[in-house]
């Protein structure tokens, strides 16, 4: 007789990967399927002659979500990856020839703003962060930690700490309050573009977004072998807990049986499952790429308006000119330049770019793994095709700040490139756009309309970055466990939403659950 509940997870993303970590420990039969050849899913590498780099996310904060995810299964952390805190969070330059770096003591941060920008900048600084600390310490928990954030107790927290209404500014964005926070332009363009941390456009993302500041100025680490070494880490412990993973593995549908989903089809045949977890862009499931019976887990809603892309160049060069930090920004002169483009679905010729360079520490004149980041587009029906190079206008951009890098073959992926690799997501990185105060509550929760059928991910709840897919990953293998533990059947969960007034008790709208 079966014993073990049967589990296939689909898709070997961060997410998917910490999901099958705690269910494998908790006993279950899990399977993994994956259509890449590795796992991993954004958190991907492509090959240099200086070895892998890594094509995707580069910033590991909010240190204390993995290690609960290793102290959950009875692990610790430091034993299996190798972190590095960083001294310098960010090295940040101008065409004007200004460059300022972000430390990770925040004394210092503030002494190197009031050198290159004057003191009274400084306290422009430290209001700021001390604004960003009080919303995180206030929704990191009703809302990122829990599993089912609810807007009334969301509400309730505001009218307990009146403070924090102000703190939010409901009616600004966060390109609004950064202008309003510095008299100093160049660093109000330096902390609106927190946005784009998780897709959002700083003229359109909502002010609470600031508390993302506070997430970085606890902590940013580096993974030593790169960040797709933390989820390959994450995939083999898993396996080490009984997880079965099946790499270059394409499901084709989910399948449902009367009024539940019973498993899934690939194309080496059917998966028999008593629970499916999806770690994908939910709107694949919304557009019916994994077939009908799966399309009333994810509404409209949840999954529109979509969030930014990017062009993404990944190679390896010995670089000159220009001293670079592990993470380092080269500014756009008109901070809404790149965004008026991209609205329009258009390439930006004046944008802002990001490099990680992965080996930084390395001697002068050796070869190092670099990867450059630009705001994109996602794809639309008329998305027009690119008329020029992208590659010549990052390299082009980064000469005239005085960077080269020694000739080489480089990778540059672009809207149409991520649209193929994550189906349903066209091209965009961060699932739902962060636009408007209560985005945040229409993502999917880990529970679905649709009994048997879980999400976790990016796109879903608490959203993009590592961190919160990770945190998605627990909260989907929470429920799963919850309901196992039942005899109650999966139950259909409403999606949120709610409207944004500077009015206490509506400011995030009145829950429907």
């Amino acid at each position: 007789m079966r014993t073990k509940t049967r589990i296939v997870i689909v898709g070997a993303g961060i997410g998917g990967l910490s999901a099958a970590l705690r269910l494998a420990h908790a006993g279950c039969d899990v399977t993994v399927v994956e259509r890449q050849a590795a796992p991993g899913g954004k958190m991907r590498t492509l090959p240099t002659l200086a070895g892998p780099v890594d094509a995707g996310p580069t910033v590991l904060t909010m240190l204390p979500v993995f290690e609960a995810l290793f102290a959950d299964v009875g692990l610790t952390l430091s034993d299996h990856v190798t972190l590095r805190r960083l001294a310098t969070l960010a090295r940040h330059y101008w065409s004007d020839g200004s460059t300022f770096d972000l430390m990770a003591d925040p004394d210092e941060s503030a002494a190197r703003i009031a050198a290159a920008f004057g003191g009274s900048s400084a306290d422009d600084f430290r209001r700021f962060s001390t604004r960003a600390a009080r919303l995180m310490a206030a929704f990191e928990g009703p809302m990122m930690q829990s599993p089912t954030p609810s807007q009334t107790r969301l509400a309730l927290q505001v009218m307990r700490q009146p403070r924090l209404l102000a703190d939010m500014a409901p009616h600004q964005t966060l390109a609004q309050l950064a202008t309003a926070s510095f008299r100093e332009p160049r660093l109000a363009q330096l902390f609106a573009r927190y946005a784009t941390y998780v897709g959002g456009r700083p003229a359109a993302a909502p002010a609470l977004l600031s508390l993302i500041w506070d997430a970085e100025a606890r902590g940013v680490w580096t993974v030593d072998g790169g960040m797709h070494a933390l989820a390959a880490t994450v995939a083999r412990l898993a396996a080490g807990f009984g997880a079965h993973l099946r790499y270059d593995t394409t499901v084709t549908q989910i399948v449902r049986q009367g009024d539940r989903v019973t498993g899934i089809d690939t194309d080496a045949g059917r998966i028999d499952a008593d629970m499916v977890l999806f770690n994908g862009d939910p709107a694949a499931l919304h557009d019916g790429l994994l077939g009908q019976a799966a399309r009333p887990a994810v509404p409209h809603k949840a999954v529109f308006p979509r969030s930014l892309s990017a062009h993404v160049a990944s190679f390896a060069a010995v670089p000159t000119g220009v001293a670079l930090a592990h993470h380092t920004v080269f500014f756009a002169d008109k901070a809404e330049a790149e965004f008026d483009a991209i609205v329009k679905g258009g390439i930006p010729q004046d944008a802002t770019l990001y490099i990680c360079a992965q080996d930084a520490a390395a001697a002068p004149g050796a070869l190092q793994r670099f990867e450059i980041i630009r705001n994109a587009a996602p794809l639309s029906s008329d998305t027009p095709p690119e008329e020029f190079s992208c590659q010549s206008l990052i390299f082009d951009r980064l000469r005239r700040f005085g960077l080269t890098f020694s000739p080489g073959p480089v990778t540059v992926t672009g809207p149409a490139d991520f649209a193929a690799l994550f189906p349903g997501s066209r091209g965009s990185l961060y699932g739902r756009s962060p636009q408007g105060l209560t985005s945040a509550l229409q993502r999917p929760l880990a529970r679905t309309a649709v009994p048997g059928l879980y999400l976790c991910g990016g796109g879903a709840h608490p959203g993009a970055g590592v961190p919160m897919a990770t945190l998605s990953g627990q909260h989907a293998a929470a429920a799963m466990l919850q309901d196992l533990a039942s005899t109650r059947p999966s139950r259909r969960t409403a999606m949120r939403g709610g409207m944004s007034t500077a009015s206490v008790t509506t400011v995030f709208g009145r829950s429907r659950s």
